[in-house]
């Protein structure tokens, strides 16, 4: 195999690590590490300990596509694969599944920039909107972020005539487990997300799980390799889950949503 046909090697769908039984992927990861400094290391198809030093080499020592470190963990996730063959090798799809979930897509994109007032108080006009969509009174100051992404379905869902598909609640975990016997609704695990970064698409709500009962929720705007683009509420530039807006985020990675993805039709 040539090198140029080692760089356009295609993700496989699945992290690629230690007991990889395809000998001719971890031949051509090898031949990868060699080429680009991180070895030598043998040719052999066996990702073993050599194989993983070399590949932490290559994590420390080059960057993802946006100049952020690698996670260093000797496996070759999607992040790392991109940055070792290309990203044009990791599939994504960056086409919503549905006109419900375009028009979702556009809904958050026009609320961006909505802030509270003042500011961290979890209330003003547009968010006390969000809070009382769920069923609550903004009266008592709720975290917001699960209440915005319900609040833009609603939105949709009023144009199209249609029932709201999601579950209305304003707890994040309540939504993922909830979501797990709502008609229509499809939940896709971290781990599946994680190894094929082709099943997230614009539109799907992110969950996030930080443990005793709190978490954080937003919507995927587009998807490159292994990151996400997001719009979030009760957020900040920092990705806060106790923020002050509406905003953007460009650095959240798929391998960081801890508990998964929901899909709707």
């Amino acid at each position: 195999m040539t090198s140029s046909a080692v760089e356009q090697l295609p993700y496989p769908g699945r992290i690629v690590k230690r007991k990889e039984k395809d000998k001719t992927i971890v031949e051509a990861v090898q031949r990868r590490l060699n080429e680009m400094g991180c070895g030598p290391i043998d040719v052999d198809g066996d990702f073993g300990e050599e194989t993983e030093k070399a590949v932490k080499l290559f994590q420390i020592r080059f960057p993802d596509a946006d100049g952020q470190p690698l996670k260093v963990d000797g496996e070759m996730g999607t992040l790392t694969w991109s940055r070792m063959f290309g990203s044009q090798t990791v599939p994504v799809t960056n086409i919503a599944a549905s006109d419900l979930l375009a028009r979702v897509v556009e809904i958050a994109k026009s609320q961006i920039g909505i802030m509270e007032q003042p500011s961290g108080s979890n209330r003003g006009p547009e968010v006390d909107q969000y809070v009382t969509r769920c069923g609550l009174d903004p009266k008592g100051k709720f975290a917001w972020c699960a209440a915005f992404v319900y609040w833009c379905f609603d939105q949709v869902s009023k144009e199209l005539a249609r029932k709201n598909p999601v579950v209305k609640t304003a707890g994040v975990l309540a939504h993922w487990n909830g979501a797990g016997t709502q008609p229509g609704a499809t939940r896709i695990t971290k781990l599946k997300a994680t190894n094929n970064p082709s099943l997230i698409k614009p539109g799907h709500i992110f969950i996030i799980d930080f443990g005793k009962g709190a978490g954080h929720t937003g919507l995927v705007e587009q998807v490159t390799s292994g990151k996400l683009v997001t719009i979030e509420g009760n957020t900040n530039d920092g990705g806060s889950r106790e923020g002050i807006g509406v905003f953007r985020r460009t650095q959240r990675k798929i391998a960081q949503i801890n508990k998964g993805f929901i899909e709707y039709a």
